[in-house]
């Protein structure tokens, strides 16, 4: 993208009514990965003040289970929070490499916000509003995906009157599209499951004051406050490939066979140490002898977690809009009792959920334990056998 006021050329100068703006550059990997470079009318290394911020969330490290059961936890029972997004969210399993939680705000940011320990993908359950930052708006809805791409400045202004419940993905290492999905100059493939007129870009409109001159930067879950002495959304003009957008999980094209096709068809984002997974209402398998509903199998890699949204899930029983379940590395996981063989006939499902499957073990949090549903692996045993 390129918006805005930028000079020919990077690194040379840029001026308006005669004042030198600052160049900002947003660079990842070091100097080897994406980048966007901002013009700012102030420089972002100048603050007034500074020191810790109390406001910010908590993410505990998690204790691993003493036994590797299946595992459903109804983040709906979780209260709404009486505060914001920099404060509500909710980690329930942590690994190395990713925060997976839930949060529930009910107020907009009262401050700016920079996490410099990863990328934040959320999927938006319930609620909307719009993610305001330094390279524009982005607007999001039920149904979206929404990224905030670590170290950029923003703060979530949320709809009034609208309950609001986000599934969230802290990928503490990095997130980017697959690449198989992108042909050798990076572009997304004619035969990827989306395009880039999917994607929704900042809305830029240029510098504007809220008021507001509070930063808080977030790095190994310390949380630092930073005042400036002007507006933090000073940008005249940015280009680059690192900024926020919003992504329907509508607009991912399902794919489809006679037979059934391993998770992996539903690839929509990597994150490194895992994949995220979006499950949307398809066309299921068409040969007469398919069997639609997922096999068991043995998880022996990676851990799966999945945040259902709505619909009727053929291989889950007891699971509700807004549950997660967590399915450990190690042992074998399948259907419920009666749905593989139920699901034979079917042409059709209409499940919509994000799912992630994690190469590092994942951690249950204390919140994740006050949220478990503790009869959830005795439900995968058929009646005649609980007791024997």
């Amino acid at each position: 993208m390129q918006v805005g006021v930028v000079p020919p050329k990077p690194h040379t100068q840029l001026r308006q009514n005669g004042q030198l703006l600052f160049e900002h550059c947003l660079t990842r990997q070091g100097f080897d990965g994406p980048f966007t470079i901002a013009y700012r009318l102030n420089g972002p290394q100048v603050q007034s003040a500074w020191g810790p911020f109390d406001g910010g969330y908590v993410t505990t490290a998690g204790e691993p289970e003493a036994l590797l059961l299946r595992r459903h936890y109804r983040s709906q029972e979780l209260a709404p929070h009486a505060g914001s997004p920099i404060a509500a969210r909710t980690p329930l399993l942590v690994s190395d490499d990713m925060a997976i939680g839930v949060l529930r705000p009910t107020a907009s940011d009262p401050v700016y916000f920079e996490n410099g320990d990863g990328d934040d993908l959320y999927y938006i359950h319930e609620g909307g509003g719009t993610l305001r930052t330094i390279l524009g708006d982005v607007a999001f809805m039920p149904g979206d995906y929404v990224l905030v791409p670590r170290g950029i400045v923003h703060r979530f202004v949320l709809e009034a009157g609208l309950p609001q419940h986000w599934f969230l993905v802290e990928a503490l290492r990095d997130l980017h599209i697959p690449r198989q999905f992108r042909n050798e100059v990076g572009q997304l493939r004619m035969d990827a499951p989306y395009t880039q007129r999917d994607f929704k870009r900042p809305d830029f409109t240029g510098p504007s004051d809220e008021g507001l001159r509070v930063v808080v930067s977030k790095r190994e879950n310390r949380f630092t406050r930073f005042t400036y002495p002007s507006s933090p959304l000073d940008v005249v003009g940015w280009d680059g490939s690192v900024y926020p957008w919003a992504f329907p999980i509508l607009a991912f094209q399902p794919r489809a066979s006679s037979v059934h096709l391993p998770p992996t068809i539903h690839g929509t984002f990597a994150v490194g140490g895992g994949l995220v997974c979006s499950f949307v209402p398809r066309v299921v398998d068409w040969d007469p002898n398919a069997i639609p509903c997922p096999y068991p199998h043995a998880s022996v890699h990676c851990d799966e977690v999945i945040f259902y949204c709505k619909g009727n899930f053929t291989s889950r029983k007891g699971v509700g809009s807004g549950s997660l379940s967590f399915h450990p590395m190690g042992t074998s996981h399948g259907p419920h009792p009666g749905s593989y063989e139920g699901s034979i006939g079917a042409t059709r499902t209409d499940e919509l959920a994000v799912m992630l499957d994690v190469f590092k073990p994942l951690r249950p949090t204390a919140a994740a334990r006050a949220l478990e549903d503790g009869g959830y692996h005795a439900s995968f045993v058929p009646a005649h056998l609980l007791g024997a």
